[in-house]
């Protein structure tokens, strides 16, 4: 190891220093200055360069490399920015030693001594010297450098090893490659790794000149291609079809406008030149045109802007609906979710152009930059400059909603105010009634009258690449031989491959990734399983009686109005008449009935005052049968007495819940059960478990023997229309024991729930629509079960203020609050002054 030297040590950034190479430096921190100026103090003008392992402002010992450069200083310049200086490169250092010394570092160097090849007379390394010098040679000239010059200058240099460090001084690889050759002691070593360095850049150039000779002869075909259409046109308007020229020059015009993937864009080409090779007037023309319209028209890039504002949503939701609070707060959470994966994704994307600057070459000169050196020699190779791959920008991405409820009750204009409060487009599709997977996926071009699938015809309605997206009657969707539409859309719905939906007329992926799209439905069990699983569900209720007179009053008064030519002044209607419209005129859990009732009304009283019989009028519940004809709908009404056999169930339909009675009779017989009613068979069920029930536990209940030796009858009014479900269950075993025991069964009680054999009472749903329905109909104590209890948190307040609600686990509990004069206690029916232990007890195997 040679002598110890101690010197200023010069950290560069982004620059590695060989020996034998003279660079140009530009330097401003002040350490860097403190410490030129004390090499400059010295005889020799020696410096330690060292490249830094991090470019930052300020140096430490710890970031720098151990090995470097010691360099001598030539030429200087003195600048209001700092100083430019020339340095060679004389030997390798290595640092024992960094220390700080008067505001600069200075480090204790010992050469860094080469290990020569064992022979240099070997073959294998006189192969690879030669090598090296050829593939450099090529590297200079393919660089652009004339020959002359790159011989002159790599003749100049016989040692293996400094040949190595010139060349490495001067080809385009990045820092750390440099600083891995320069601590590359062994010379046989250096030159492999850097014949390395030096075929991969020819590779590159290679590719470039190749890239480049691509794009020159693409670009000559295009201008002869030009010339020969401009040729073409010409005798097109000679022959007077200028017209049909500029349509073809105008469509081809948007084609390349558009940002197409290559596969797309190719297929685009394809077409545009069938386009021009057939004669106008061929079918085969048509058939290219529309095609190739069907693609302009489509958003492929055309997007709005979105803008997330959860206070002014909610102010939207509130404005355009009334009630529905649940549904608000859950579209109120999606939206909030969508604003902070968007404010996640901007702040990414910023953080990430801030990470990735481009970083330059300065020449000679430049300020504040001790390690990037200038052009001085004719070897020094130019730098690509950086570039970053930028993939397309998407949307936040989050659940696919499906609205499900009645009909009439928001879940189109929900959507609507949706879009409205993302500044998004709407379209609507509906699919009720669709039953060929061309109605989603489109025709295959080869039939005549082929057109896109509803989705592409959406997306071509809207505009914008992502709009909101109703699809409407989901489970109305049918079944045919033809496919099914529903598999289709297991594509559409599904966001990890929706971004490449294909449709057969079109040919080509079409992203639909950034498409928000809401579903709707009445029967949540006609949608396929795949197809709900790709949905999250929003439940919509229905409306009870005072929310549907505040939407009529604050929406529906208002738009009838307007669409019928009354003026506000000229038709009053009370709150009496508007109760009797409701209940009289419509039955259903939405409004949409109710707003056509409405309409009519305006139209009538918009007929008198044309007519001039009337100036105002005022209409209360007489004038409503008098404009409106006779009630059309006969709700059920609580019964006004009690009865034996008879109890009041609670059902729900599309349109909303109801109340319905249930009517048990005994007759002489010979112990049989008949159901009519057009029961389905889990109503049968039901039925045929409440019979077992009441045999089983007779004693209890206080039925005489002789009783099931007659036959009973079980009967749901209504006979023409079909009914289905558990929920009755409870409704028929207390009419049926009720009728066998002799006892009445109070009137004003309704009630729901599934039984068991051994008498327990089993959840069900719809409870707040059924619950509706009896609040409705006058009833005010409520029987539900024990588990439904939760469910008693959607009622809205006003109901729950009225309401008396019995919870039961079992049977005995339901009877005893059903049947008159009755109570339960330690498990036992009880009636009037019984004592628990007469009676024996009603066991259903249930443990409190």
């Amino acid at each position: 190891m040679g002598e110890r030297l101690t010197l200023p040590v010069l950290p560069l950034r982004e620059v590695v220093l060989f020996p034998g190479v003279t660079s140009p430096i530009g330097a401003g921190r002040p350490g860097t200055l403190r410490a030129i100026e004390a090499a400059l103090a010295t005889p020799d003008k020696l410096v330690f360069a060292v490249t830094q392992r991090i470019n930052t402002e300020s140096v430490t010992s710890e970031a720098l490399y151990t090995i470097g450069t010691i360099a001598r200083i030539g030429q200087l310049q003195r600048g209001l920015a700092g100083i430019q200086l020339l340095l060679h490169g004389e030997r390798r250092g290595i640092a024992m030693h960094v220390s700080e010394h008067e505001g600069y570092l200075q480090s204790i160097v010992v050469d860094a001594e080469e290990m020569p090849p064992l022979n240099p007379e070997d073959p294998g390394f006189i192969a690879l010297h030669r090598e090296i010098r050829a593939r450099a040679g090529e590297l200079g000239q393919k660089s652009g450098l004339p020959e002359e010059v790159v011989q002159q200058v790599l003749s100049g240099v016989h040692d293996p090893g400094r040949f190595a460090d010139l060349v490495a001084g001067y080809i385009d690889i990045t820092p750390s490659q440099r600083q891995g050759l320069l601590e590359t002691l062994s010379v046989e070593e250096r030159l492999r790794r850097l014949l390395v360095h030096v075929q991969r850049q020819i590779a590159v150039l290679d590719a470039q000149e190749d890239i480049k000779s691509q794009v020159q002869e693409e670009l000559g075909e295009r201008q002869r291609e030009m010339f020969l259409r401009e040729q073409l046109k010409t005798i097109r308007r000679e022959l007077g079809e200028d017209e049909e020229g500029d349509e073809l020059d105008e469509l081809r015009t948007k084609l390349a406008s558009l940002d197409l993937a290559p596969e797309a864009r190719k297929e685009v080409d394809r077409e545009l030149s069938r386009l021009g090779r057939v004669g106008r007037e061929s079918m085969e023309s048509q058939v290219v045109r529309n095609y190739l319209e069907t693609i302009a028209e489509l958003p492929w890039n055309t997007r709005s802007d979105e803008h997330l504002d959860l206070g002014s949503a909610s102010a939207i939701l509130e404005t355009d609906h009334y009630a529905l609070a649940d549904v608000k707060d859950r579209v109120l959470e999606f939206l909030a979710v969508r604003q902070l994966r968007q404010a996640q994704q901007q702040a990414e994307k910023a953080a990430a152009a801030k990470d990735d600057v481009p970083v330059t070459k300065r020449k000679a000169g430049s300020e504040e930059n001790d390690s990037e050196p200038g052009e001085l020699s004719p070897l020094l190779i130019p730098t690509e400059k950086a570039t970053k791959k930028e993939g397309e920008e998407k949307s936040a991405k989050g659940p696919i909603l499906l609205f499900v409820g009645p009909p009439g009750v928001g879940k189109t204009s929900v959507a609507k105010s949706i879009a409205r409060a993302m500044g998004r487009k709407y379209v609507r599709i509906s699919l009720g009634g669709a039953r060929d997977e061309a109605d989603i996926r489109g025709h295959r071009r080869t039939y005549v009258g082929a057109m896109p699938g509803r989705i592409l015809q959406g997306m071509k309605q809207a505009g914008t690449k992502n709009p909101v997206f109703l699809l409407d009657e989901v489970d109305k969707l049918g079944v045919s031989f033809q496919g099914d539409p529903a598999a289709a859309l297991l594509e559409v719905l599904d966001p990890a491959q929706n971004d490449s939906f294909t449709d057969h007329y079109l040919g080509i992926p079409f992203d639909l990734s950034e498409v928000l799209f809401i579903a709707t439905a009445n029967f949540i069990q006609s949608i396929p399983a795949p197809l709900l699983d790709r949905m999250e569900v929003v439940e919509f209720s229905g409306y009870t009686e005072r929310e549907k007179t505040v939407i009529a009053r604050k929406y529906l008064i208002p738009r009838q109005f307007e669409e019928n030519g009354v003026a506000g002044e000229q038709l009053e209607i009370t709150e009496t008449a508007l109760s009797s419209v409701i209940t009289g005129y419509t039955r259903e859990a939405g409004v949409r009935q109710l707003e056509r009732e409405l309409g009519k009304l305006a139209r009538k009283v918009a007929r008198k005052v044309a007519a001039k019989e009337v100036i105002k009028l005022s209409v209360g519940p007489d004038q409503v049968t008098d404009l409106l004809g006779r009630p059309k709908v006969h709700p059920e009404k609580a019964a006004r007495e009690d009865a034996v056999g008879v109890a009041t169930a609670m059902y729900y339909t599309p349109v909303g819940g109801d109340i319905m009675f249930v009517e048990a009779s005994t007759m002489k017989g010979k112990g049989e059960l008949v159901l009519t009613g057009q029961l389905g068979e889990v109503m049968k069920e039901s039925a045929r478990a409440a019979w077992t029930y009441a045999r089983s536990h007779a004693a209890a209940l206080r039925i005489p023997d002789e009783m099931f030796d007659r036959d009973v009858h079980i009967h749901v009014p209504a006979g023409a229309v079909p009914k289905e479900g558990p929920s009755a269950g409870v409704t028929m075993a207390t009419a049926l024991v009720s009728a066998m025991s002799g006892r009445p069964a109070r009137h004003d009680i309704a009630m729901t729930g599934e039984i068991t054999l051994r008498g327990r009472v089993l959840p069900i749903g719809g409870v707040k629509e059924k619950i509706l329905g009896a609040v409705r109909a006058g009833i005010n104590i409520i029987v539900i079960p024990k588990d439904n209890e939760p469910d008693l948190e959607d009622l809205p307040e006003e109901v729950r203020k009225v309401l008396e609600v019995h919870t039961a686990r079992e049977l005995g509990e339901v009877l005893a609050i059903t049947l008159r004069g009755a109570s339960f206690k330690e498990g036992r029916l009880l009636f009037g002054e019984e004592s628990p232990r007469d009676v024996a007890p009603l066991s259903t195997g249930y443990r409190h």
